[in-house]
Order: structure tokens, then C-alpha cells, then sequence
């Protein structure tokens, strides 16, 4: 009988390590890609720098932490999760740790721009959507939505501490608190992440087969199954991890739907950390709300950001995903077409806000991630999800520096805020025949 063989299996499959891991790295990641809309203020003030000087940094990083995106996807499989997520945590580390000496507008250029960017789009969304795809096949789309999260969770934990240490200390005590946590995430990689489920002789979470019983979940790590998970290691694929994204992006090009995911998400960017993410706290701080009790309000949202997008995952695996990107981006949009009222009125206008716009500040990522796998297929889904993101963060990058110029040149950020709100009301409805039909290019992709 296989009962006894079963009962001496371990309980918890290695997958939900391998996204406990990855949840702490894009923790670490987060934090990092929070810093800037802390110390926009500070340090354009001890460099005499414009807003839309200090905006252009910012949206050299962010549109480099886009593009890595498809290649970092692609660095996942010729060289593997665990090697990839280390180095991107030692490139945000050094970047930081260097910018507190730098004093000249290129230098800032070098290390936030492309050092920060390279690292922050190693250690990505695409990275959430990598391990979901390879660690699980039941529970993808919940695995999704805490990945995440983690971003909500950085917020929560590093901003207000952020904000605090700057006030007190001066920008640069920001960045070294960055470069601490993000190093000090390498090692703990390095000890746990595994690339791949047959590392340690399992199957991908939910599959069946092997030894272990048809549709069970559980550790599937007995001897036979660890002999046949063996045999079937097979080495990271070879040739240029460059051209391998470029040709899944020839690819996906010729599709309809990939233009109508990323454009969905060029808009989701430049309505989260472009917009709100890089110049609410300095649009607060205009309309003399403190430093410190603004990035208490990016916290806030942070909060409900956890609750919303950990809801999405789940409900991107039960649910048509069109219609759920459909509310997401309306309820975003009427939020900030709202903001430039909460700003100066009472202060319960901002919790409102924060409360709605938090909900849905990414959760529009599961059901983005679930689309982009039954377009195109499992093998190729992040890599194409790669190239989704890139759109996300050319749309960051634009409304990063075009806000920026809009404060610089009208005095306020209310038509920044308003133009957003109304793309995303225009990404509502543009998502809905998003895989309403199959495209005879998509075919080979699922291959």
C-alpha cells in the first residue's frame, strides 16, 4: 500500500519557500524603488535643482528598471533565479551606497538611472511572474497577487522610516538604509533560492504525477519521484538570453492582444509609481501637508494595496480577468481625477483616496500575468510579461518627468493628475477584447 509512503512525505512543498524568498527580495526591491519620491524634495533643494531636473533622474530609472524587465526574464533562464536575484540585490546596494557621495547631476545619472534601474528591473514584477510560472500550477494567479504585494509591504515597512530618517538626518540617510537591506537579502538568496522545482526533486505545486497521487499538492519529494526528477534536469538553455527576449518579442508583436496588455499597462505606470509614487509626496508638501505625514499616506495606501492585490490574485483564478482590469483601471481613474479635490480639502478627502486608489494600485499585475499566459503560453508567458512590464515603466518614465515639467510650468500638479485619471479610464475599456479570440500566432508561442 502507498499509504505509508505518502505519510512520510514532508507537508510543505518547496515552492512556497521559493516564493517566500522572492516575496523578500521584491520587499527589498520595493523599498528601493520608494526612495526617490522621499528625497525628490531634499535634494533638489541642496543642489538647487528644479523639479523637472530631479524628475529626469527619476525617469531614467524608472524606464531602465522597464527595459531590464524582458532581458532580466530571459537572465532567469540562461543563468537561473537564484544567481539573477543576487546580483540585482548587490547592483541596488552599490548604486545607493555610491550616490551618497555623488555630486554632480551625471553622477546621479550613472547610479540612479542605471545602476538602481538595472537592479530594480532585475528584482521586478517580472520576477514574481517567473517564479509563479515555474514554482506552481494550481494557486498561480494567489501566489501572483502577494508577489505582488510586496511592493504594498515595502511601502508599509520602509517609508515612513524613510521619510523620518530624512527629515532628521538629511537625504542621504535614504539610500544607506536602501543599500543595507538590499544587501544584506543576498546571502539569504543565495542560501534558499532554487531555480527550479526539480532542484529538489518536485514537480511544479498542483501538478500531478510521478509518485505522488493525481491532483495532490503536496511535497512530492519521495525517492522515485527524486530519481525521475533527475533523469529529466536538463541544463539552462543556451545562447544569447538577449536575442532569446528579442525573438519572443518578434513574436508577440504580430499579436493583437500583447499591444492591448501593454498599452493597458503603459497607463497602469504612469498612474502608479510615475505619477503618485514619484510626486504625491512633493504635490502634498505644495499644498502644505508634511513630508512625514505624506509618506504615512503612501503607507496607508501601501496597506490597502496588500489587501487588494493579494484579493486580485485569488480572484484573477476564479473570474474572467477582462472585466476585473476593467474596474481596476475605472475605479483608479475616477481616484485621481478626485485628487486634486482631496489635496485641499479636509483631511478625510485623502483617506478616501487612499482607501479606493489603494485598493487597486496593482492589482491590476495578477490578471495582467493570467492573460499574458493564456495568450502566449506558459514557456514564453514572462518573457512576453517582461515586455509588458517594459511598457509599464516607458509609461512610469513619461509621467515621472512629463508631471515634473507640468508642476514647473503651471505651478501645480492638477492636470497631471487629471490627464492620468482620464487614460485610465480609456485603459477600462481598451482591456475587454483582450483574449476574446485566438490569434494563429499565438499557437507556436504555447509550444
Amino acid at each position: 500500500m502507498s499509504q505509508p509512503a505518502a505519510s512520510a512525505r514532508p507537508r510543505l512543498h518547496y515552492a512556497w519557500i521559493a516564493a517566500g524568498v522572492t516575496f523578500v527580495t521584491l520587499l527589498a526591491a520595493a523599498g528601493a524603488r520608494a526612495t526617490p519620491g522621499v528625497i525628490l524634495l531634499p535634494l533638489g533643494n541642496e543642489f538647487q535643482w528644479s523639479r523637472a531636473t530631479v524628475s529626469s533622474i527619476i525617469s531614467i530609472n524608472i524606464f531602465l528598471y522597464g527595459l531590464i524587465g524582458p532581458f532580466a526574464a530571459a537572465l532567469y533562464q540562461r543563468f537561473g533565479l537564484r544567481r539573477t536575484m543576487t546580483v540585482a540585490m548587490l547592483l541596488l546596494g552599490a548604486g545607493y551606497g555610491l550616490s551618497t557621495v555623488a555630486t554632480q547631476y551625471w553622477q546621479f545619472v550613472v547610479l540612479w538611472g542605471f545602476v538602481v534601474g538595472a537592479g530594480s528591473g532585475m528584482a521586478a514584477t517580472v520576477l514574481g511572474a517567473a517564479v509563479a510560472n515555474k514554482w506552481f500550477t494550481e494557486r498561480r494567479g494567489l501566489v501572483m497577487g502577494v508577489l505582488t504585494a510586496s511592493t504594498a509591504t515595502g511601502q508599509l515597512i520602509f517609508l515612513p522610516s524613510l521619510a523620518s530618517a530624512v527629515t532628521s538626518q538629511g537625504w542621504r540617510a535614504a539610500p544607506w538604509i536602501v543599500a543595507g537591506a538590499t544587501v544584506a537579502v543576498a546571502p539569504f538568496i543565495w542560501w534558499l533560492m532554487r531555480d527550479d522545482p526539480r532542484d529538489v526533486g518536485q514537480r511544479p505545486y498542483g501538478e500531478s504525477g510521478g509518485a505522488g497521487s493525481p491532483g495532490r499538492p503536496e511535497f512530492q519529494a519521495d525517492s522515485s519521484l527524486q530519481t525521475q526528477a533527475a533523469s529529466e534536469k536538463r541544463p539552462y538553455p543556451a545562447g544569447n538570453p538577449a536575442k532569446r527576449a528579442l525573438d519572443v518579442l518578434f513574436e508577440a508583436v504580430r499579436v493583437r492582444d500583447f499591444w492591448l496588455l501593454a498599452g493597458s499597462f503603459f497607463v497602469c505606470g504612469a498612474s502608479t509609481n510615475g505619477l503618485i509614487g514619484t510626486h504625491l509626496i512633493p504635490a502634498a508638501f505644495d499644498c502644505g501637508i508634511p513630508e512625514v505625514r505624506a509618506a504615512g499616506l503612501l503607507a496607508m495606501m501601501g496597506l490597502f494595496d496588500l489587501v487588494g492585490t493579494t484579493a486580485s490574485g485569488w480572484l484573477s483564478d476564479r473570474y474572467n480577468c477582462r472585466y476585473l482590469l476593467f474596474g481596476y483601471y475605472g475605479l483608479r481613474g475616477l481616484s485621481l481625477i478626485f485628487l486634486p479635490q482631496a489635496l485641499l480639502g479636509p483631511a478625510a478627502g485623502l483617506g478616501v483616496f487612499a482607501v479606493f486608489y489603494g485598493l487597486d494600485w496593482i492589482a491590476t499585475v495578477p490578471p495582467t500575468v493570467r492573460l499574458t499566459g493564456e495568450v502566449f503560453g506558459r514557456e514564453k508567458a514572462s518573457i512576453v510579461f517582461g515586455w509588458v512590464v517594459a511598457s509599464h515603466q516607458v509609461g512610469a518614465a513619461f509621467a515621472a518627468y512629463a508631471a515634473g515639467a507640468v508642476r514647473t510650468g503651471f505651478g501645480s500638479y492638477a492636470w497631471a493628475f487629471i490627464g492620468a485619471g482620464a487614460l485610465c479610464l480609456i485603459a477600462a475599456v481598451g482591456v475587454l477584447p483582450i483574449a476574446r479570440r485566438k490569434s494563429p500566432a499565438v499557437a507556436p508561442a504555447a509550444a
